[in-house]
């Protein structure tokens, strides 16, 4: 199968928590970066997720928020992963910027230009990729 979500990250399950309708799921990457995601129980059923088990966290460039001098910023996105721009190339009215997260992983946002130009956003800057978990898709 073949997707057009520009962020598809194989890692291990780390943990998944049920709760009376959805579920927490926990993926650790190869560079030790956690990403949480939210589904449903029958999700996690069906996939058959257990801790250990090989899994992808999968989500499209577009759910990728940028962060700059976020400091001791407190956000309600259970994924803020820190990271340094490596490339942004403009467009007419969106941008793509990719940035390498500390543990190497390399993530894909695509956030409109004026956003690009308001953050100052250039190759070198320490940036966080925010993803609200419910927008990490689980795949096996």
């Amino acid at each position: 199968m073949r997707i057009s979500a520009r962020n598809v990250f194989a890692g291990n399950v780390r943990d998944v928590t049920k709760g009376a309708v959805n579920a927490e799921v926990t993926i650790i990457l190869p560079g030790g970066e956690h990403i949480v995601s939210i589904i449903t129980n029958p999700s996690v059923d069906s996939l058959e997720l257990a801790e250990g088990k090989p899994a992808f966290a999968i989500i499209k460039a577009s759910d990728v928020i940028v962060g700059k001098n976020l400091g001791v910023a407190k956000l309600s996105a259970r994924n803020v992963l820190p990271g340094e721009v490596t490339n942004v190339v403009d467009g007419a009215v969106s941008s793509e910027v990719v940035i390498r997260l500390t543990g190497g992983t390399t993530i894909v946002s695509s956030i409109t230009k004026e956003s690009v130009h308001a953050l100052k956003l250039q190759a070198g800057d320490q940036v966080s990729a925010i993803i609200k978990a419910p927008h990490v898709l689980i795949g096996v």
